[in-house]
C-alpha cells in the first residue's frame, strides 16, 4: 500500500510539473506574439509618421497650391474663370485692350503720365477697355509681389470696377510702386497701405480680409496663365482687336518729370485718335467711331454681356 502510494505521488508531482511547463509555454508563446505585434505596430505607425511628413513635404506650397485652392472670381468679371476684365459703357462700340504687369516699370510710367488720359475715354465711352494682367515679372525677377497685388486687385474689382481702376493707378504711383527688383509688394501689409489711398476700399473690412486670406490668390493664377494671350509677351501693350498699337517713344533728352509726362501723354493720345478717331467734342470727331457717353461710366461687364475682344 505504501509502495503505491509512493508511485501515485511520483505521478502526480509528474503531472504537475509537466502541466506547469506547458503553461510557461504558452505564456512564453504568448509574451513573443505581444512583443511581434507591439514590433509591428511600431514599425507601421513609424512608416506611416514618415509617409505623412514625405506626403506633407511633396504638397504643393504657397502659390503653387494656389493653382488647387477653390476658384473665387471676382465680381465685374466675365469668362469662365472670371478672367475678362471688361470696363466701361456698354454701348460703346470699341474696344482697347490693355496689357500690364503690376510689377512693370514701363506700366507705371504709363499709369503716372496717361493713366487718368484713359480712365477720362472710359468714362467718355471712347471705348471699354479690357484689362489681361501678367506676372511675368516674378518669374523674370523672382518673388511673387506681381501675384499679390493681382490677387489684390481681384479684392478691389470685386468692390466695384471704379475701385479696381483707383487701386491700380495707385500701386503705380510714384508714392508706392516699388523698383521691380524689390519684391514690396509681395508683403500684404504693403499692399492694404496703399487701399488705404483709395476711398472705396479704405476702412473696407471685406476688402482686407479678402487680402490677408488670399481669396482671389487661384483667380490671380488664372490670369497669369493668360502669358502669350493674342502674342503678347511684354507690358504695356495696346491692341484693338488684333491689332497691336504702337505709340511713339519720348525723345531721349535731358527733361523733367513733368515734361516727360506731357510727351508721354501726348503720344498716348496721338496713337489712340489714329486708331479710333477724335475723341468726342475734338475737331472732326465722330460720335459714331468714338461712340458716346450714354449711361453707366466705367461699369464693368454686365451678367450675360458677351465680351467683344474675342476669345480667352
Amino acid at each position: 500500500m505504501s509502495n503505491r502510494n509512493h508511485l501515485a505521488n511520483k505521478t502526480a508531482a509528474r503531472e504537475r510539473i509537466r502541466a506547469e511547463r506547458e503553461r510557461q509555454k504558452k505564456k512564453e508563446r504568448a509574451r513573443r506574439q505581444l512583443t511581434v505585434a507591439g514590433a509591428v505596430v511600431g514599425i507601421l505607425a513609424v512608416a506611416g509618421g514618415i509617409g505623412y511628413f514625405v506626403m506633407k513635404a511633396n504638397e504643393p506650397k504657397g502659390w503653387e497650391a494656389a493653382k488647387e485652392a477653390g476658384l473665387v472670381k471676382p465680381a465685374h468679371t466675365q469668362g469662365k474663370n472670371g478672367t475678362e476684365i471688361l470696363i466701361g459703357d456698354k454701348k460703346a462700340k470699341q474696344t482697347l485692350e490693355v496689357f500690364e504687369d503690376v510689377r512693370c516699370p514701363a506700366c507705371a510710367a504709363f499709369e503716372q503720365s496717361s493713366g487718368k488720359a484713359l480712365v477720362k475715354d472710359i468714362e467718355d465711352g471712347r471705348y471699354r477697355v479690357r484689362f489681361t494682367m501678367y506676372t511675368f515679372i516674378d518669374g523674370a525677377a523672382g518673388g511673387e509681389g506681381s501675384k499679390n497685388a493681382l490677387s489684390a486687385l481681384g479684392a478691389a474689382l470685386n468692390v466695384s470696377p471704379e475701385a479696381f481702376l483707383k487701386y491700380k493707378s495707385a500701386l503705380y504711383s510714384t508714392k508706392y510702386h516699388p523698383d521691380e527688383r524689390e519684391d514690396l509688394y509681395a508683403k500684404d501689409s504693403e499692399l492694404l497701405k496703399v487701399a488705404a489711398e483709395v476711398p472705396e476700399l479704405k476702412n473696407d473690412r471685406a476688402f482686407a480680409t479678402a487680402v490677408k486670406k488670399g481669396t482671389y490668390d487661384r483667380w490671380a493664377m488664372e490670369m497669369t496663365a493668360l502669358f502669350g494671350r493674342k502674342g503678347v509677351r511684354g507690358t504695356p501693350t495696346f491692341m484693338h482687336g488684333d491689332k497691336k498699337l504702337e505709340m511713339a517713344q519720348v525723345p531721349q533728352r535731358q527733361m523733367t518729370q513733368a515734361q516727360y509726362n506731357q510727351l508721354a501723354q501726348a503720344n498716348f493720345k496721338k496713337m489712340i485718335d489714329n486708331e479710333f478717331g477724335p475723341a468726342k467734342g475734338a475737331a472732326g470727331g465722330d460720335p459714331g467711331k468714338g461712340g458716346s457717353a450714354g449711361e453707366g461710366g466705367a461699369k464693368g461687364i454686365r451678367e450675360g454681356e458677351k465680351d467683344p475682344s474675342g476669345t480667352r
